[in-house]
């Protein structure tokens, strides 16, 4: 699986990122986004580069089978060590696979789910094209496909809310940037993705903004009350389903469903 980018990431990424208000939000969102399309559990779960399971655990909470499937070693040992914590009804609803999302349909042994979910995934990838036919793969006729990515359309909003402003004019028209965790990421447009899917079977259902007022106040130097958090959630979540401010989310939430054959 070549080397381990993320290994020396996991902890500032799940104890710093995801611990901040701004990562409650994240998970907290697309969450509840989830469960207004996905059956009841216990339904199977796929989670192809599912991280330290910031998104897994709490539908393996709320009663689903979740398999969270990463290339990265570092990613899963600190998944179990977040997993030890919590209930042993809750620990024996989550499995995990060790492999890259490309193979994910031999990873699993060809296994059908009710639900893949891909967040936060495609956009370190030059060619996303094999895991998408993956996602798609997996899912079981009927299941649903969940995929977070990076928003080509509001690219400019994090270097001008950071007065970068050279860059911001560059990015109207950019695809790529380097993130806030230093590595090289991409970008995707909503309609674009949504076509990737239909060629692949899945029939894209909604889509969602994720981080809005949230982003634009921590971008912009101001300290988020981690006392807030819920509160913040609450708003960002209503947006998320509002134009225009889904349409300035830098990352969206594409939900689809795949077209029993």
């Amino acid at each position: 699986m070549g080397q381990d980018t993320w290994a020396g990431l996991a902890d500032q990424f799940a104890d710093g990122a995801y611990a901040s208000a701004k990562g409650y939000v994240r998970t907290h969102v697309i969450h509840h986004q989830l469960l207004a399309h996905l059956p009841a559990p216990p339904a199977g779960v796929l989670d192809v580069g599912g991280g330290a399971g910031h998104q897994s655990f709490p539908l393996a909470e709320a009663g689903y089978d979740v398999t969270l499937l990463d290339p990265s070693q570092g990613m899963l040992d600190k998944a179990k060590q977040r997993l030890a914590r919590l209930p042993a009804e809750v620990r024996q609803r989550v499995g995990f696979v060790a492999a890259d999302g490309a193979h994910a349909d031999e990873a699993v042994g060809g296994r059908r789910f009710a639900a893949v979910l891909c967040h936060g995934v495609l956009g370190y990838l030059d060619e996303p094209e094999p895991v998408l036919d993956q996602l798609c793969r997996c899912a079981a006729d009927g299941g649903v496909v969940s995929i977070m990515a990076g928003n080509a359309t509001a690219a400019a909003v994090r270097p001008a809310l950071q007065q970068r402003w050279e860059d911001a004019l560059a990015a109207f028209d950019a695809r790529s940037e380097i993130g806030v965790l230093g590595l090289p990421t991409r970008a995707d447009t909503v309609e674009e993705l949504g076509e990737q899917l239909r060629k692949r079977g899945v029939e894209p259902l909604d889509w969602y903004g994720v981080w809005h007022f949230v982003d634009w106040l921590d971008l912009g130097g101001v300290a988020l009350d981690p006392g807030d958090a819920a509160k913040i959630a609450a708003v960002e979540l209503e947006a998320g389903r509002r134009d225009p401010y889904r349409r300035l989310s830098r990352i969206f939430h594409l939900v689809g469903r795949k077209t029993p054959h």
